[in-house]
């Protein structure tokens, strides 16, 4: 699942695929161009009532062809309530529309000593040792991580009322995740939140599209480097849920087409941003918290 098994030998991210455009940056020209037992009890990082977590993984995991149901049941039957067992927060777990081999999950942390206590709880336990190489024979890359706080105080993902389902559940439609990752440079990265709030927020908003949540670089030094990180990057991450995925393809292809987007919103973005901008169009998997 996350190889954090001290395997030197493990396949790494390929800089290709983070370059990946989606169908937005095409319509905006640019604008969007777009591995590791439980034992413990939860902590205050399990869902509660407020912003979950202090510090969040965007973890992408690449997989070998055709693996994505067979992985996803390993991950949501045998791991889920271990990994929230160990100290973390399982937010949601996800494939990706574009791009049927990819994995995309989010956990969240009380803080940064928690993430190092909880995660040697899980990957040091029999769990994880008993099952880890079923988990990993699925990857071709588990690096693509981006560690990640709350942009704001406001900001973190919020898990009020949501039930994770049983273990059995059928998938159907449970809406659309959409997660945005902006590339920025250091100077861009400390006024990037106060531009976001201040312009993009509200024209996002405008087309149909509500944040959900929004995140920036976590810049401490990643204190469990057994599970490498994107480290030495500036990034803005935001996200948008829509409980009905045709709803959130149609706000999509709104903003996709706006002209007021093109022409007054899209100019001050491209201007601030470092590199290609990703664009994830996520279903949630049966068992996923966050949701749509």
């Amino acid at each position: 699942m996350m190889r954090a098994d001290g395997d030197t030998g493990r396949p790494r991210r390929r800089g290709g695929r983070l370059a990946a455009i989606t169908v937005i940056a095409a319509a905006v020209g640019g604008a969007f161009g777009i591995r590791a037992g439980a034992g413990t009890e939860p902590s205050a990082a399990a869902p509660a009532a407020t912003n979950c977590c202090a510090i969040v993984e965007l973890r992408q995991y690449t997989l070998h062809p055709d693996r994505f149901d067979a992985f996803t049941e390993l991950f949501e039957n045998e791991f889920v309530e271990p990994l929230e067992a160990a100290g973390m927060t399982v937010i949601g777990q996800f494939h990706d529309l574009d791009d049927p081999n990819r994995f995309v999950w989010l956990r969240g942390f009380a803080d940064m000593p928690a993430r190092a206590r909880s995660l040697e709880t899980f990957y040091d336990g029999p769990l994880w040792k008993s099952r880890r190489d079923a988990a990993n024979e699925n990857f071709t890359d588990t690096d693509n991580v981006l560690l990640l706080h709350p942009a704001t105080a406001q900001s973190g993902v919020r898990l009020d009322g949501l039930v994770r389902p049983d273990k059995g559940a059928s998938a159907g439609d449970r809406g659309l995740v959409v997660v945005t990752v902006y590339s920025l440079d250091a100077a861009q990265a400390r006024t990037f939140p106060a531009y976001f709030d201040h312009d993009l927020k509200p024209a996002l908003a405008h087309a149909g599209i509500d944040v959900a949540a929004a995140f920036e670089t976590e810049t401490s030094a990643n204190n469990f480097p057994r599970l490498p990180v994107r480290e030495g990057e500036h990034v803005f991450v935001w996200i948008a849920r829509f409980a009905d995925r045709q709803r959130g393809e149609a706000a999509l292809d709104a903003i996709a087409h706006s002209q007021h987007w093109r022409e007054h919103v899209a100019p001050g973005l491209q201007r601030r941003l470092k590199g290609p901008t990703q664009t994830l169009r996520l279903a949630p998997t049966a068992r996923s918290l966050l949701r749509g």
